[in-house]
């Protein structure tokens, strides 16, 4: 399989990458955490990015590593990677609305559920439709519902739980694998945005060990820190290898497409956390700090790691899969 980007998909890496760096700085970050208004100013600019939804899932891809790397706030990733797909799936035009999906239920586990609760609901506050998904499976599409916060490690991501209406208007029923490639597609999307954070992690701990001097050295120099810089390194080739190949078998609707996205977003977890984990003590002291910006990475790279199925539970699945 070949994972050379086409001139088409370079240039819209480096205008997201130019975009996002120059839109999304720390300052933004951090002001998100006390006040979610902040990314109001932003989502104008990437609004009519969301229609990359409508084309092959590696162009979207490419846009969301590189929001992970940022750490991109707001309801882009609700509305693009979500909202829009369950939309057209319903044969909609999803318009150019803010939206996202309800589906998990009272267990976390995004799956089709009659519960009367549903939680992980990104974004209700900031949107202003919200397609839910109910038994049969069925979608129901409604304006914003009132929605109670759950707290997230990150802040910057905001997920709510939400009571579904108990006689909806305007049920519809969605054929179980169309709804099932929009939330393979999801996964996808969210383990490209973790490649990016945990690129960006990788990064910011070399630089670190470039810059760090102890006993007259660079800190760069110890093997023990080499080390753990190269295995960051692998897991984050892996991970970036196992996203794609997964992107590209959802585009082309390849027979091991369900396998390839459990194990991308595994991969996904496995190098988040790792770069999380080695980040920090490459660091040292410095990064615990609020001062310095690792922890937002940090947060970020857990937060994300629970959503939408952790890495354990998609190789439970992948295992059911090899083996069922």
């Amino acid at each position: 399989m070949d994972f050379t980007l086409t001139d088409d998909q370079q240039l819209l890496r480096d205008s997201a990458r130019t975009l996002l760096t120059k839109e999304c700085p720390e300052a933004l970050v951090r002001a998100c955490w006390e006040d979610p208004a902040a990314a109001d100013p932003l989502w104008a600019h990437l609004a009519g990015w969301c229609e990359l939804s409508d084309g092959p899932l590696v162009d979207l891809c490419l846009f969301m590593e590189e929001a992970g790397a940022v750490l991109l706030p707001g309801p882009f990733f609700a509305t693009a990677a979500l909202y829009r797909p369950l939309v057209r799936a319903l044969g909609d035009d999803p318009g150019d609305a803010a939206g996202t999906v309800a589906l998990a239920g009272a267990s976390g586990e995004w799956t089709v559920s009659a519960d009367a609760v549903r939680t992980f609901v990104l974004d209700a506050d900031r949107v202003s439709r919200v397609a839910v998904v109910a038994p049969g499976p069925s979608v129901f599409v409604t304006d914003r519902l009132p929605a109670a916060e759950v707290e997230l490690l990150d802040r910057t991501v905001r997920a709510f739980e939400l009571e579904v209406p108990a006689s909806p208007a305007g049920v519809r029923p969605i054929d179980v694998e169309a709804l099932a490639r929009v939330v393979d597609g999801a996964t996808v999307a969210l383990a490209a945005s973790m490649v990016g954070t945990a690129r960006r992690m990788l990064e910011m701990s070399v630089d670190y060990a470039k810059e760090r001097v102890q006993f007259d050295v660079p800190i760069g120099s110890f093997q023990a820190v080499q080390h753990k810089l190269a295995d960051m390194a692998l897991d984050v080739e892996r991970a970036t290898a196992a996203v794609y190949y997964a992107a590209m078998a959802l585009d082309a609707t390849d027979a091991d497409r369900h396998r390839a996205v459990h194990a991308a977003k595994a991969a996904a977890g496995d190098a988040v956390r790792r770069a999380a984990k080695d980040g920090i003590q490459v660091h040292g002291g410095i990064g615990y700090t609020w001062e310095h910006p690792l922890h937002l990475f940090i947060r970020r790279a857990y937060t994300t790691e629970h959503l939408l199925g952790t890495t354990s539970w998609h190789l439970d699945r992948l295992a059911d899969l090899l083996l069922g």
